[in-house]
């Protein structure tokens, strides 16, 4: 039994992460503290700019609880559902939010030297997109929870403004704003 709960009635959520059971709960030693990553408070804008709280009509921005209840449905077998980590690969593998998929902003944004291939492959293989470039349907797209370091990064918010420049719904599109800032600052399990 943990001493500290996310919230009222609920201890822990599992969650599968490259196929192994990882247990979701709140840092349990009372004199934890955030990581040096994420302890900074001066970020020179531009670049790391605070980002607004609604980033476009009709994506829906989370705070924690809605991002654990979207990896327990995936844990139960909703597949219409995908968690991604949208930092860079180095960033990814210094910790993460269990459950998530490492798919970094730049290989899917406008300006980056992406090639159209690695788009529909993204779109076709990972989201559920059928179709090509000029002509996807979203029909049966998966509904993507995007986050990247916390609400000063700019990753997630440049890569949702992509992929609905490139027709996404916003309905299929959520934003965990607080990132990787704030899931730490809660003492959210990482991996």
């Amino acid at each position: 039994m943990t001493d500290y709960n996310i919230c009222a009635g609920l201890a822990a959520v599992e969650v599968l992460h490259q196929g192994k059971p990882i247990l979701i709960q709140r840092e349990q030693n009372p004199a934890a503290t955030i990581s040096a990553e994420f302890a900074l408070t001066a970020r020179k804008c531009p670049p790391y700019c605070i980002q607004p709280m609604q980033l476009a009509p009709g994506i829906a921005t989370l705070g924690e609880l809605e991002v654990l209840d979207c990896l327990a449905r995936i844990r139960t077998g909703e597949q219409s559902l995908m968690l991604i980590d949208s930092r860079t690969p180095d960033w990814y593998a210094k910790g993460t939010i269990p459950g998530a998929i490492n798919i970094p902003y730049a290989q899917n944004s406008v300006g980056q030297p992406t090639d159209l291939a690695g788009v529909n492959a993204t779109f076709t293989q990972l989201f559920g997109v059928q179709g090509a470039a000029g002509a996807y349907d979203f029909s049966t797209a998966r509904t993507l929870t995007i986050f990247c370091n916390g609400p000063w990064c700019g990753q997630t918010p440049n890569y949702i403004r992509t992929l609905m420049s490139l027709g996404y719904p916003a309905a299929k599109l959520q934003w965990y704003r607080g990132g990787m800032q704030d899931w730490c600052s809660l003492g959210l399990t990482t991996v």
